[in-house]
């Protein structure tokens, strides 16, 4: 039996979060963490049970106090998503998601490897006709050599 074809405003949907997903692992990456404060203006962001993190600016302020960037602004990171599922209640204009993440990492002195990996739990909320971030879970479930990723002293990994 095939497998049943998703409505219309419901495969929309599933992009739209498959994106904001997709956004999230570029602007890391890509060393944008005003970019990253932005996505989760209006959500929370919680690393591995930590206190939640809420706002533009604290999630911008933890990034940048978190995470060690190189001489070209990134640091030097690519996060590979998997795993993804999403369940969206068109109705509600809410939907949940997981995914799992594997984060790798390569520098002149160190050879490219994975240095995390874990999961994503997610919630989000469609707000003036747009879906956004309402709150993301990281949970780390596998730690490498995280010291060329996180400062000495920062909350965690697998961001």
């Amino acid at each position: 039996m095939p497998a049943p074809t998703p409505t219309s405003a419901a495969a929309t949907s599933d992009r739209a979060i498959q994106n904001l997903i997709a956004t999230y692992a570029e602007l890391v990456d890509g060393g944008d963490f005003a970019g990253l404060g932005v996505l989760f203006a209006d959500a929370t962001l919680s690393l591995n049970g930590g206190e939640p993190l809420a706002g533009a600016a604290a999630i911008e302020r933890f990034a940048h106090d978190t995470l060690l960037t190189y001489d070209d602004g990134t640091p030097r990171t690519r996060h590979v998503i998997s795993n993804v599922f999403a369940e969206v209640d068109e109705a509600a204009g809410t939907a949940v998601a997981r995914s799992y993440f594997t984060v790798l990492q390569s520098l002149p002195e160190l050879p490219l490897q994975p240095i995390a990996s874990g999961r994503h739990l997610d919630r989000y909320a469609r707000r003036d006709g747009r879906w956004r971030f309402a709150e993301r879970r990281v949970v780390t479930d596998f730690t490498g050599d995280v010291s060329h990723h996180v400062r000495s002293g920062g909350a965690g990994s697998g961001r």
